[in-house]
């Protein structure tokens, strides 16, 4: 078996690309570094060609890079299966949709106070980055929009939420003149859920594009500001709605025929989430589950 340092060194060498920088995130010197590659090299062969600003792998070093990963990997199971002994100890990664994080943050919140031995890392990102961090194993769990296809994704319902037409508390909403009067707050997704609720609430309707912008945010928490002020209407996810502060300022207007989509929790397919995560899973699914949507 190869020293653990000396693979260490070469790993970082590989994601670096340079000597000097991977000695500084090693906290070596450049020579310790150059050194243990040269000792890995004596035993199997050449691994990097060494060009002025760049290096690039032999057959060989790509092939130690990958047992690498192999190792590193295997040393993150057993810590799982170890600290799994504990499950209110350690850490849970989660990443979530905006709008959803919204709600979920306090619940979690809540959790860790309850269980001081956890570390909750929560992010609000789009289903695309979501894949990808719980994919390259940065978070143990993910909240998505559309349920993935992908054999090394497990998915499960979590949640449904219904888009809403939020409209300011003092104002007449009717009909489609009432809103092109009023105006539009927009948001990044603000006219893809515009149209899939209005054009169902509103038959015939010319469109979110002939309604006036009064404003736009691309912060979710911010963006009922503006409608609870009298600025505009804005369609958004029923749990962005739920976590505004001021909801004696605004009003949801009844939709006959609503639009409700399915929020899945993603993890890695290949082994169990750990037993952490999991009870922060289901201590969430519980909560939402005991709160009626309004």
């Amino acid at each position: 078996m190869h020293p653990p340092q000396w693979l260490q060194s070469f790993t970082a060498l590989a994601h670096t690309g340079s000597f000097t920088r991977a000695a500084e995130r090693l906290g070596l010197t450049q020579a310790a570094v150059s050194q243990h590659v040269r000792q890995l090299e004596d035993r199997l062969g050449p691994l990097l060609i060494r060009r002025p600003r760049a290096i690039e792998m032999t057959p060989a070093g790509s092939a130690l890079l990958q047992y690498c990963a192999e190792i590193e990997e295997a040393d993150r199971r057993l810590a799982v299966r170890i600290a799994d002994e504990e499950a209110c100890c350690g850490d849970v990664g989660l990443i979530t949709p905006g709008s959803l994080g919204l709600f979920l943050y306090p619940l979690l919140l809540d959790f860790q106070l309850a269980h001081p031995g956890l570390a909750i890392r929560h992010r609000f990102a789009p289903d695309r980055e979501t894949l990808a961090q719980v994919l390259d194993k940065r978070y143990d769990m993910g909240i998505v929009a559309l349920k993935p296809d992908d054999a090394r994704l497990a998915a499960t319902p979590f949640a449904e939420e219904a888009l809403e037409l939020v409209v300011p508390a003092a104002s007449g909403v009717r009909g489609w003149t009432d809103l092109q009067a009023l105006g539009f707050i927009d948001h990044p997704e603000g006219h893809a859920m515009a149209t899939r609720l209005l054009s169902r609430a509103f038959p015939g309707n010319p469109g979110i594009a002939t309604v006036p912008a009064r404003g736009f945010s691309n912060q979710v928490g911010l963006l009922l500001e503006p409608v609870a002020r009298g600025l505009g209407f804005t369609v958004i996810p029923t749990h962005a709605r739920r976590a505004f502060a001021r909801q004696e300022a605004i009003r949801v207007i009844d939709m006959a025929a609503p639009v409700v989509d399915t929020l899945w929790l993603i993890h890695r397919a290949e082994w169990p989430l750990p037993a952490r995560a999991r009870r922060v899973a289901d201590y969430l699914y519980q909560q939402l589950s005991e709160r009626t949507i309004r």
